[in-house]
């Protein structure tokens, strides 16, 4: 299969078209992957191939190891999952459109395999085959998320409210009114500025509680709203600000959506960590489908601006970088970003259309409406995809667009040519090029199969959960009788002798009914290597079970926590929970100063710190960096210098290639002055030709002298056209030779491109790990302490 599209760092979307002869050209169109940080828009009419051109980029980057989250209100995008290697109709046959084989009078059977004929038949006229459906599928995961639905992977929108990573307070309040807003279009109330004092209320108690280190949750927040833990908001009282009568209309509506049969829904699955959207565990790419056609208005809105304030956030947190770290694309955008509205969903996008392309995040957006969108924000787009557009508004709107992008653009060509453009052809204007480019796009590897209903992509993502959606699990009678049994075996609070300190761990979400002991432990342990340069601290925070054997507590065993010292609670959060019994050892005074020396022994033991390096990008990870943060790194670096590398060296070959062309154009200049000056020999000789035939066929009787003069300038004419000839063949022979230097000169800069793309393959780079132990006396122990924490006790008989 030929492979001259196969390029790290180019997108292969189709091939040019010539819109005046309707014909396909065979000039392949490759996209450089960094152009998409400074974002893209897809504007066509519905039929215009808006949803193949998407995938193709999609599948495009996947290829290349760029994640990518992808925004669905259609429900067409999970059409990326349908990707059948073998093309077979057995593959097929799940999918297909029943209705659409009924049409055709056919079997579903039979239709599925003339879908899977025609699309290897597609697939093969665009020089793709099965292989690449392969490549495909192994260079990442795709996984299609359905927030509010357990019939894709369940997304947990609204079971913690975390506090933003970022501690900048601009950042904090961004990120307090953003969420306001979207809880308020979730609970159908129409903020229309962050203004309104419905907002400014969510924002401030949002603000106030993520300040304390606190996770709030919805329930919390309705208690919240009707009595704040604040009495002012600037400079009014809350009274005056918002009566609370009025406020507890507000926690009613909240209420209303706590009540709902389905809103369990919306407290389990998967955290909404864009980090973890992005990249598995393993730290491979991932295509993240978030699928929300299921949804109503409301829940759409409150779901697509959440998720678009938690990008911001997490693309805040990255380093900066010139490479294409991440796509974000969004279909169907109309209604999220409009010209004079101020949805929940308008701020984020903007804010990413402005601020990501400094961190390597690109953001594509689709539509058919182009009146529905706000090109003022849209001008940070530097590429855009124009399909077929047939009313003077959508191409009045498009063409504005264009010209406050910039590029001096030719209003009446475009507008010409818009209406000229048949399906799956775009005109692509991009800044990173000359001029706009009208081209084909190529057959999907994905089976364009349409939108997926929610038992097609509970049946795609392979879901086995018998609980509908929506449905809430009951108490069974045997978890009745547990709870019952447990109660009857935990008792009340054991009294400690003088001198054992005790605390409590926090905890958020569902806790158990019983307080159960545990041991906890602190300690800072120092990592020392001289030869590395390393002198790093790590705090260590392990909780461990008491132990009913000989040795009462295994520090090996241990479990990291992430509380520190500071975060452990005095007092019990749940006052009126039970406590199960305690060990004897943990009432002992000496107990504890034993199990301190314990750990420290342990922590010098077992513990080491593990250091990743790749040494051909001569990068190394820092301390407390995980390997698959440490490999998502390395994969970001090695595109950098991919990409810097090959801008150097097509500027290395910018002047040969220059001095090429010149000389090719000189030789075609020399070519076509001889070729016109043979020309004129010709039809001068001819001429002198003729007038001496014809001076002989008058019937002259003998031969005048001026007779053989012409008869002898005719000779010599056609010796001039024979040496003009030859002239003509030196010329073109210029020609080829000139255009076989260009070519060599091409090519050369091609194979130096491919050797650095080999070289320089972010999935392929190699990382090494070093584990440095700490030394003697490197381990500090600063608290060995009982703790408790909640939990549902183990059913026990009586």
């Amino acid at each position: 299969m030929p492979t001259a599209y196969e390029k790290l760092g180019l997108f292969y979307l189709g091939r040019r078209y010539d819109v005046a002869t309707s014909t396909r050209q065979p000039d392949l169109v490759l996209y450089d992957s960094k152009d998409l940080t400074t974002h893209a828009v897809c504007v066509g009419m519905t039929g215009s191939g808006k949803t193949g051109l998407a995938i193709d980029v999609i599948e495009e980057a996947a290829i290349d190891g760029i994640p990518v989250l992808a925004i669905d209100p259609k429900g067409d995008l999970a059409n990326l999952l349908l990707t059948f290697p073998n093309l077979t109709g057995a593959d097929f046959s799940p999918w297909v459109d029943a209705s659409a084989a009924a049409t055709k009078g056919m079997t579903t059977d039979a239709f599925a395999w003339q879908q899977a004929a025609t699309w290897k038949a597609g697939l093969a006229e665009w020089d793709q085959d099965g292989d690449r459906i392969t490549r495909l599928r192994a260079a990442a995961e795709f996984t299609v998320y359905t927030p509010g639905s357990r019939s894709g992977t369940p997304l947990a929108i609204l079971k913690s409210l975390a506090p933003p990573a970022n501690d900048d307070p601009d950042a904090v309040g961004e990120r307090a009114s953003g969420v306001a807003a979207s809880l308020l279009a979730l609970a159908g109330v129409d903020a229309a500025s962050a203004h309104d004092r419905e907002q400014v209320l969510l924002a401030n108690i949002l603000a106030r509680a993520w300040a304390s280190d606190t996770s709030p949750d919805l329930p919390w927040l309705v208690q919240q709203i009707q009595l704040p833990g604040f009495d002012r908001i600037g400079v009014l009282d809350l009274e005056t600000f918002y009566p609370a009568r009025e406020r507890q209309e507000l926690a009613l509506r909240f209420n209303a959506v706590l009540a709902a049969p389905t809103f369990d829904v919306w407290l389990t699955g998967e955290p909404m960590d864009v980090g973890s959207l992005l990249y598995t565990p393993q730290g491979r790419p991932r295509v993240a489908v978030v699928s929300v056609a299921h949804l109503d208005d409301a829940a759409r809105m409150m779901v697509i601006s959440m998720l678009l304030n938690a990008v911001l956030e997490w693309t805040r947190r990255q380093s900066g970088t010139p490479s294409l770290r991440a796509l974000i694309y969004m279909d169907e955008v109309a209604g999220y970003i409009p010209p004079v509205a101020n949805p929940p969903s308008k701020a984020p996008l903007l804010t990413l259309l402005k601020q990501a392309r400094a961190f390597g995040v690109g953001v594509m957006l689709s539509t058919q409406n182009p009146v529905d969108l706000d090109y003022k924000g849209l001008s940070n787009a530097g590429t855009w995809f124009l399909g077929k557009l047939q009313t003077a508004r959508d191409k009045a709107r498009v063409l504005d667009g264009l010209e406050s992008v910039g590029g001096g653009i030719d209003r009446a060509e475009l507008d010409s040519l818009l209406s000229a453009l048949p399906a799956r052809v775009f005109l692509m204007h991009n800044v990173h090029e000359r001029g706009p480019v009208a081209f084909e796009t190529r057959w999907t590897m994905s089976y364009l199969r349409g939108p997926l209903g929610r038992d097609e992509i509970r049946r795609l993502s392979g879901s086995s959960n018998p609980v509908a959606d929506g449905a809430s699990q009951p108490n069974t009678a045997a978890a009745q009788t547990t709870r019952t049994s447990a109660s009857r075996s935990a008792g009340d609070k054991p009294v400690l002798p003088a001198g054992i300190k005790e605390f409590y761990l926090p905890q958020s979400g569902d806790v158990g009914t019983t307080y159960e002991p545990l041991l906890y432990g602190s300690a800072r342990v120092q990592y020392v290597d001289v030869k590395k340069g390393l002198d790093v601290a790590s705090d260590v925070c392990s909780l461990v079970s008491f132990g009913s054997g000989a040795v009462a507590i295994d520090w090996d065993g241990a479990t990291q926590i992430p509380h520190s010292p500071a975060a452990l609670l005095p007092s019990p959060p749940v006052p009126a929970a039970r406590y199960a019994p305690l060990p004897p050892d943990a009432l002992k005074a000496k107990s504890y100063a034993e199990w301190t020396r314990d750990f420290e022994r342990s922590l010098t033991r077992a513990t080491s710190l593990t250091l990743w390096s790749a040494p051909a990008l001569k990068a190394s990870s820092q301390p407390g960096e995980s390997e698959r943060d440490f490999r998502l790194r390395v994969q970001q670096l090695a595109r950098e210098q991919r990409d810097s590398a090959i801008a150097t060296l097509r500027a290395k070959y910018a002047s040969r290639i220059e001095k090429a062309q010149e000389k090719v154009h000189r030789a075609e200049e020399t070519a076509a002055r001889e070729r016109q000056q043979a020309s004129q020999q010709k039809l001068q000789t001819a001429v002198s030709v003729g007038a001496t035939l014809l001076g002989a066929l008058l019937g002259r009787r003998a031969i005048s002298a001026t007779t053989l003069g012409r008869a002898t300038t005719a000779v010599r004419g056609v010796g001039r056209s024979a040496k003009e000839a030859e002239d003509v063949a030196r010329a073109g022979t210029r020609v080829d030779e000139a255009s076989q230097d260009a070519s060599e000169i091409a090519a050369s800069l091609q194979r130096d491109i491919d050797a650095l793309s080999t070289e320089l393959d972010p999935m392929a780079v190699v990382v090494e790990n070093t584990q440095i132990k700490p030394k003697r006396g490197g381990v500090d122990v600063r608290l060995v302490t009982l703790v408790w924490r909640l939990s549902e006790p183990k059913n026990q008989p009586g």
